[in-house]
This record gives structure tokens, C-alpha cells and sequence, in this order.
């Protein structure tokens, strides 16, 4: 078997990549795998490999019988009626048939007719499976390769704090070195600009004040947009970051001890109010400065206008600051250095922490009228945080033991973390998915389940200032955990280690798990690019992919979602779809080369597909006997045997004779099985004949260099039909213009034109009504749609291609971006049209354009009374189209061939604009009757 592998093991894509999630519509009930206990199945094993259907179940008792017959028995098939019966004979006779038949139609999913034994075992298997897997949370970390920048501004010293500046916009963050050097950077961790700060200016030689002690901590005052940086000079500089042009504004100099850690808060629903700024120091005491008035000021402005250089305040005079200023001091809180103090506002409780064995962690009262809640063990605490809302505490320290601690319980934890190999640094807990982010100082990060005390994934950060056999450097803080910031809108993580900052994406909310899809879900129109969707004829469903790796299910009959797949594929985005010829299994097809099966009814995925290689796949098309034909940028044909498949894995079948007959990237397939023929076209323009029998090229379309082909349909009905085979039954779109070939007899083009209503426009997507073949739907890239008459389009034979176009039906705008799915479908005895847009959208319209509605909307329509379809949306849509004076709706012109430039596209477009208003309104009257006297008598 001939086959190409860019890895020595196929299957790398799939062990890799991020789990998926099943979010399930709630209405769809209990799953039947939740109804049945291990009784049940021992009791319906019994059932199924009993000699007699009707015979007594005896639980835990299975019948002995030769080997022979053992084997015979067991795939003894149930129909859809015995299954029921043995169902309520196990489960209890209240069972429904609704139930029933669902539980039926899930294992059943070759539409056999009967389920084995064999098929229920292997649906209960993934059931479980599935459940098992959505139950264990996965870790908030989603970068595998985060982003690490080198400040080299620090000169070699590590970073002390990072802080997250929102004001003014867009969001910045600002480092702070050891020694004392403040960098700016952007969302993307790009340095904006640099500044140090400022020395004692009794020191000033040359103009210069070079700062020369330490710093310890920083933190950002938002409402009043500074930054307070904290040194062993005991001092604290204030640094004005409400505008671009950042500068140190304040000096506070002169405290008697050495601030070690600090902690700011503010009221923001009441902004009037005074805040609070703590600092723990080196003597374990901490002092608490009230900002009276911090919109004003957090100092009285300096009388001397001209001064250069931030405002310097001698601590001891900071009671003439007594307006603005509320200073206090609570000492011997620790009898080590406070190493980290936040500051509860509903309870007023002050925590701090510190490497001490007797005062480990600390939470008092402000009032200091009630004991302090005091936690002890075994060299302290080097970091701690607290969640309110969880009354959740978890410390970390030298003995490398992270520690989970109730509010009040001081005695025992509530759980030991241990896998560290060094001293824990750093300790965060990040509520929105119930986990803890915990940091060591050989550069591991470690992620933990709060419910479950699972470590879900470590993370070993490669910095480039890391030596083999060195425990590298870092500053006093070294994560910054930052939860859903204005800009950008998600939720990062920021790691210093010495001279360098690593920039982790976080999820906000668990991943890889599963659910029900609810009510307040996420809205269609925030959803990422649509990429591919199709039409479930049999379940009367849309299925649509997604750029961010997800599938969705909508009921056509009511708008309503009623399946979501999340990370179908890891992290690859969606490219193609296609269905099993049951209709109840769905492949879809991803950017990485990898390909799945996935149920229908319920979204479990039932095989993996070897990969070609790690190209993206463009299409698929399932052929006769469950054999799926996949295309892509291998330039290859690959079968995958789904009917014969009995595990996850399927290998891929490379014996088509396809190795260098494409010479660009396949786009493009479609099949005609009443002609026993398959069509594949590539982006230099080639469409090539295979015949199914032979699995051989039989004929080439078009060679040469020409404009990518965009789409390929094969009009089954001319198929089908003796005297009109030899016709054009297949259409391919070309930069905008649809050719009507032949795949038989010396002539091949039998017509052509350009579809779109503007110049330079594609078109993606075709559809015809099958049974007849009477009209032509074309979605172009501007979002219009178009209905053309083909009834007897491209059905004579000419000396030379037809370059008019044929009679246009309806045309309207049903989309801002470009339409990647248009379908004609009949559902309710009513013919409606369905388009997917690549904005996310979703909308089925009648076929004279009246819109239905969009799915997902909040207002569900039901598709058999039309009082509640959006007529008023189609109203808006027409006005637009009449104010934009787009006709050409009855203009026959000549077509260029789109193997020759655009030239005389343009000029044809620039006919079709011509037209007046007057003709044009008259051809819109003309055109109304008759679409109207085709719709009663052609479909």
C-alpha cells in the first residue's frame, strides 16, 4: 500500500492536542448510559446471548453453551421492538418509547436496523469514557509555548514586581527591577520605554541621582493611576502612570524600618471614599496610610511651583499632610519580615504572612478588638493567597509544600500539595475554573484542581538566563495573575525570573470538560469565523464548523442549538464537513491534517483518522459502503474504511492513483454516483475525472494555469438522465464565474458567466434542487445570494461556449461577509434556503427571500407557521438593495473566460450598473410574476 508519512508515528496530532468538551441541550433528557447499572448490563448481556429471545433472565447467571454456538449467539442482532421489550423487562416497564428509540438509534448508527451485542458494548464504552473525561477538570494554562521577553533594561537583576496598568488605555504592564530601573510594556510584553529612579539628591554629582539601594516590592493605586515602589532605603517613590509619559511624582522618605510588602484597595462602587495603602515591613509590623482625599491628591501639593524632580516628604512630616493623609502602625505582628499582607474590605481583616514557625500567617481585625486568627508550622510562609468567596487560604514555602487552609480553622489544612522540588515562591488562586497556580524557584509551575487535589499539568519555563545545575534568581514576586482585564479581554499569567518575563494565556473557564448548553450562552454573533457547514436532511439539522476548533448542531425546524463541540480538534480550526450516507455520522475535516467521526445523536467521537500528513484537509465526500474520500494540500487521495472500522484508530488507504497527478493543492471534491465518478480540482484550476471502479484519473479538465477552483456540484438529476448525461452536469466556480462542463462526448464547456452582482467577487458555495435540477443557488463573497433558473441552461450544443447568463430568479443580500455554505432544502413540505456565513452568522430564508430567521436568536421560529418567521429583517434587506440601485437582473452579456484576466469582467459589471432606476424597478415587477408562476410549477 503506498502511503506518505511526515511522522514516524501518525497518531502525535491527536495525543497531543487539547481535549474536546460535549455540551449537550438539556431537553434531550437523561442519557440512556445513566438509566443502566452494572446489573442492568448483566441482566441485557444475558438477553443477548440467549439461545431464545423470550426467555427467562436469571441476573449474574449466563447460560453455558458450546463453544460453537457461543460464538453464533453473541452477534445475534435485536430489532428495534425486541430491544424495547428487553429494555423494560431490565430497566423497569415504565421505560418510554421515546427512549427507546433513542437509545436504539445511538448504537445503531449504520442505520442497520438491529443492534449486537458487540455495538452496545462499544457505545457504553465511549459513553463512559466520555463521561469520565468530562468530569476531571483541565488546567487553566493554555499556551504551550508561552511568550518570554528579555528586559534588558534590569542589567542582569531580576525582577522584583510585575503590575498590570489599565489607565489610560490600552493595557500596559510595568516591571520593576531590583534595582530600581521601572519598565513599560505592552499587551504583547514589547518594551514602550524605561526609567529609573530617583537617588538622594544630597548625592547629586554631575547632574545625576543614581538610585542605589533596593527595592522590595511595588503596587498599583488605580484610582488615582501610581505605582508605589517600596525599597530598603525605607522609602516609597510614587509613580505617575496616568499618562504615556510616565514619571516619578512623590518621594516618601524616612520610615524606621524597611517596608517589605505592600497592599492598596479602594472602594470602587463608592470612588469618594478613602483608601488604603499596607505595608508589612522588616520588623513584622505593618503600617495602614488612609488617602482622605484621593482624587485630589495623596499629599498637599509642594509650594514651590519650579521644583524639578519628584515632591520629597520626611516621614516625620507627614502630619502636616494631615488633611490627606491618616497614618497608623501596628507593630510585632511577626517576629520575622512580613513577606505578603492583602487587606479583606467586608470583614476588615489584615493578612499577612512571614518565615516564622509562630506566626506563620496572621489574620486580624483592623479594630484589633478580636484575636487574630494565627497559623503555625514549620518554616513558614514564603507566599500566600486568599479568596473570599471560597474562604479558601493556600500558603507555599521552603519546605515546598503547598497548603490549602479554611478560613477558620488554623490547626490542620485542609490539604498538603507536594511535588515540588524547591522552594515555592509564589501561590495563586484562580477562581473562574477552582484552581491553584503555584511557582518554584526552579522555574516550575504547577497547577492544581482546588476540588479534587490534583496536580493537572506542569509546566517547566525554559528562560534563557537558566544554567544546567543553578537554581536561577528571582524577585520577592514573581507571578502576576491577572483575571479578565478591559484590554485584551482575557486572562493571562505573568512569570519573572531574574531578567526575563514569560506572558501565559489563561482559560476562563474549564476546558475539556462537558455540560448542558444553557440559555445565556454565548451569543452567534461573538462567536469566531464560520468555516464550513452542511445540511442534515434526515434530522433536519445544520451542523456548522468553526475557526476555533468547535461544531455546533441546530435544529432547522426551531433555530435552536442542541449540540456543542468544543476543541473537536485541539486548537485547529475547522475546514471542511462532510456526512456518512445514514446521515447520522458526521467527519470533519482540520487545518492540521487530522480528520474524526463523530455521533450525531449524541457527540461522542467514534474513530480517529490517520493523517496524510500535516497539511490541512479541504474536503471530504463520503462514497458507497461508508468509505470517506479525503482531499487537501497533500495533493493526495486518502480512503478511510469507516464501515469496516472497529476501533478509535482507522488507518488511511492511500492506493487511489493520485501520487503526482494533482501538481497544485486539491480544493475542491464532488461525486456522482449515477455516473460512477468522482471530480477534484486544485488551486492552479484543474479539475480531473476519477472513475470510482478504477480509482484512476479518466479525464482533465482544463489545464493549465487558471484561477483556483472554488467549488465543484454535480447536478445528479442531468446525471441521472439518459438524453441530458452528455450535457453539463458538472459546475465549477472560478474567481466569481460558474462553467457548466460535461464530463462526456468532445464537448466539455457548455456555458459560462460571472455570478456575482460586483466585480472581482468568488463564489464558494453551490447548491441545486437534486431531484429536478431546475434552479442554481450561488453564494459570492459580498454575501449575496443568487437564484438562476438552469432548467435549460447549458443543454444545447453550441460551436462554442454560451457566455450568457441565465434567467436570475431572486437575488438579495443575506449576509456582510462572504456566504461558505448555500443550500436549497425542503423541510415541512415548504422549500426554504439556508446560508452560512464566514461572520458566524446562520440564517434559512423562503425562496423568495423572505427571512426566516438567524439560528441561535433569542426568539425561536417554528418552521410550519410563518407568522413567526423575521419578515422584518427581509424588509430592511430589500430597502437596502433598492437604495443601492444593484441590478442586472434580466442583462445577458458576454462572459471572459476565467482562464484570461479580469479585464472585461469589470466592463461587464459596469453594463450591469448602467441600468436606470426605471428599467430596473419594471424588471423587479416583471421578475416578481414570474418567480412566482415558477415556484407553482417547477418545485
Amino acid at each position: 500500500m503506498d502511503t506518505i508519512r511526515s511522522n514516524t508515528n501518525p497518531w502525535v496530532p491527536y495525543e497531543t492536542e487539547v481535549p474536546h468538551s460535549r455540551l449537550c441541550d438539556p431537553a434531550c433528557g437523561v442519557s440512556p448510559a445513566e438509566k443502566l447499572s452494572p446489573e442492568h448490563l448483566q441482566l441485557l448481556r444475558n438477553a443477548f446471548t440467549h439461545l431464545k429471545a423470550g426467555a427467562q433472565l436469571h441476573e449474574n447467571k449466563p447460560i453455558r453453551r458450546s463453544g460453537r454456538n457461543r460464538g453464533r449467539n453473541e452477534e445475534r442482532g435485536m430489532k428495534l421492538e425486541e430491544f424495547g421489550d428487553v429494555l423494560r423487562s431490565v430497566v423497569g416497564p415504565d421505560v418510554e418509547d421515546t427512549w427507546v428509540e433513542r437509545f436504539f438509534g445511538e448504537v445503531d448508527i449504520s442505520c442497520s436496523g438491529q443492534v449486537k451485542w458487540q455495538q452496545l458494548c462499544s457505545y457504553l464504552l465511549l459513553e463512559y469514557t466520555e463521561r469520565e473525561r468530562a468530569s476531571f477538570p483541565r488546567a487553566a494554562l493554555i499556551d504551550s509555548q508561552p511568550q518570554i521577553r528579555h528586559c534588558s533594561h534590569n542589567k542582569r537583576e531580576p525582577t522584583v514586581r510585575v503590575v498590570a496598568v489599565s489607565h489610560p488605555p490600552p493595557l500596559r504592564y510595568l516591571s520593576v527591577s531590583k534595582g530600581g530601573q521601572i519598565t513599560v510594556w505592552n499587551s504583547g510584553l514589547h518594551i514602550l520605554k524605561s526609567l529609573g529612579l530617583a537617588g538622594d539628591p544630597t548625592e547629586e554629582v554631575a547632574n545625576t541621582r543614581r538610585f542605589r539601594g533596593w527595592t522590595t516590592d511595588a503596587i498599583y493605586l488605580g484610582n488615582v493611576h501610581k505605582v508605589a515602589i517600596a525599597t530598603d532605603c525605607r522609602d516609597l517613590h510614587f509613580v505617575n502612570v496616568s499618562t504615556a509619559n510616565v514619571f516619578e511624582d512623590v518621594h516618601l522618605f524616612g520610615f524606621r524600618s524597611v517596608p517589605t510588602a505592600l497592599c492598596y484597595w479602594h472602594d470602587v462602587q463608592c470612588p469618594e471614599r478613602p483608601s488604603l495603602l499596607l505595608l508589612g515591613d522588616e520588623k513584622g509590623g505593618v503600617h495602614l496610610m488612609w488617602f482622605l482625599n484621593p482624587y485630589k491628591g495623596l499629599f498637599k501639593n509642594p509650594s514651590k511651583r519650579d521644583r524639578s524632580g519628584p515632591q520629597r516628604i520626611f516621614f516625620p512630616d507627614l502630619v502636616e499632610h494631615s488633611d490627606m493623609v491618616s497614618y497608623r502602625h501596628i507593630p510585632n505582628i511577626h517576629q520575622e519580615p512580613i513577606n505578603r499582607v492583602m487587606f479583606e474590605p467586608s470583614t476588615k481583616v489584615i493578612m499577612t504572612s512571614s518565615e516564622s514557625d509562630t506566626t506563620s500567617v496572621v489574620f486580624m481585625n483592623l479594630t484589633l478588638k478580636q484575636e487574630p486568627y494565627i497559623w503555625k508550622f514549620q518554616q513558614g510562609a514564603k507566599c500566600f493567597d486568599y479568596n473570599a468567596s471560597l474562604q479558601l487560604m493556600v500558603t507555599g514555602g521552603c519546605d515546598r509544600a503547598v497548603r490549602m487552609w479554611t478560613r477558620f480553622v488554623t490547626t490542620q489544612p485542609v490539604a498538603t500539595l507536594l511535588g515540588h522540588r524547591t522552594t515555592v515562591l509564589d501561590v495563586v488562586i484562580y477562581q473562574p475554573v477552582g484552581q491553584i497556580i503555584s511557582y518554584s524557584r526552579d522555574a516550575e509551575l504547577r497547577v492544581w484542581d482546588i476540588s479534587s487535589q490534583h496536580c493537572l499539568r506542569t509546566v517547566r519555563l525554559q528562560f534563557p538566563c537558566q544554567q544546567p545545575g543553578r537554581i536561577p534568581e528571582h524577585g520577592n514576586f514573581p507571578l502576576l495573575l491577572l483575571m479578565s482585564p478591559p484590554h485584551p479581554s482575557e486572562s493571562h499569567l505573568v512569570v519573572g525570573c531574574r531578567d526575563y518575563l514569560a506572558l501565559l494565556g489563561l482559560a476562563e473557564t474549564r476546558r475539556g470538560g462537558g455540560g448542558w448548553l444553557t440559555e445565556n450562552g454565548p451569543k452567534i454573533e461573538s462567536s469566531p469565523g464560520l468555516s464550513c457547514a452542511l445540511y442534515n436532511p434526515t434530522l433536519r439539522q445544520l451542523a456548522t464548523g468553526y475557526a476555533d476548533s468547535s461544531w455546533s448542531l441546530w435544529d432547522v425546524e426551531t433555530g435552536k442549538r442542541r449540540l456543542n463541540i468544543l476543541n473537536a480538534h485541539g486548537e485547529e480550526e475547522l475546514t471542511c464537513m462532510a456526512l456518512d450516507s445514514s446521515h447520522r455520522r458526521l467527519f470533519t475535516g482540520a487545518r492540521n491534517g487530522t480528520i474524526k467521526v463523530w455521533n450525531l445523536l449524541n457527540g461522542l467521537n467514534l474513530h480517529k483518522l490517520e493523517p496524510v500528513n500535516d497539511s490541512e484537509v479541504t474536503a471530504l465526500t463520503c462514497l458507497r459502503g461508508n468509505q470517506l474520500l479525503a482531499v487537501g494540500w497533500s495533493q493526495r487521495i486518502a480512503v478511510y474504511d469507516i464501515a469496516a472500522a472497529k476501533d478509535m484508530y482507522v488507518k488511511a488507504d492511500m492506493s487511489w492513483k493520485s501520487n503526482g497527478v494533482h501538481k497544485s493543492d486539491i480544493l475542491a471534491v464532488c461525486q456522482c454516483s449515477a455516473l460512477g465518478v468522482i471530480a477534484t480540482a486544485s488551486h492552479d484550476g484543474e479539475v480531473i475525472i476519477w472513475r470510482l471502479e478504477t480509482q484512476g484519473p479518466t479525464l482533465h479538465l482544463q489545464r493549465g494555469v487558471a484561477p483556483p477552483v472554488d467549488c465543484l456540484l454535480f447536478l445528479q438529476h442531468r446525471a441521472g438522465n439518459r438524453t441530458l448525461r452528455n450535457r453539463g452536469v458538472l459546475v465549477s466556480s472560478q474567481a466569481g464565474c460558474l462553467c457548466f462542463r460535461s464530463i462526456n462526448g468532445q464537448t466539455h464547456t457548455y456555458g459560462q458567466f460571472y455570478a456575482p452582482d460586483q466585480p472581482g467577487e468568488r463564489v464558494f458555495s453551490l447548491s441545486s434542487d437534486q431531484s429536478k435540477n431546475t434552479i442554481l443557488l450561488s453564494g459570492d463573497t459580498a454575501g449575496w445570494l443568487q437564484i438562476w433558473d438552469i432548467s435549460r441552461y447549458a443543454l444545447d450544443v453550441h460551436d462554442e461556449p454560451v457566455h450568457e447568463r441565465p434567467p436570475l430568479l431572486q437575488c438579495w443580500k443575506a449576509h456582510n461577509s462572504a456566504l461558505v455554505r448555500v443550500e436549497v432544502l425542503e423541510v415541512a413540505d415548504r422549500w426554504l434556503v439556508l446560508t452560512a456565513s464566514a461572520d458566524a452568522t446562520t440564517a434559512l430564508w423562503t425562496l423568495d427571500g423572505g427571512h426566516v430567521g438567524s439560528f441561535g436568536q433569542e426568539v425561536m421560529w417554528n418552521i410550519t407557521d410563518p407568522h413567526t418567521y423575521q419578515r422584518k429583517a427581509r424588509k430592511e434587506l430589500t430597502e437596502e438593495r433598492t437604495e443601492s440601485h444593484e441590478t442586472g437582473v434580466t442583462v445577458k452579456s458576454q462572459v471572459p473566460d476565467p482562464t484570461t484576466n479580469n479585464k472585461g469582467q469589470t466592463s461587464q459589471e459596469q453594463r450591469f450598473s448602467a441600468e436606470s432606476e426605471s428599467d430596473w424597478q419594471q424588471n423587479r415587477l416583471i421578475l416578481k410574476d414570474k418567480f412566482a408562476s415558477y415556484l407553482s410549477n417547477q418545485i
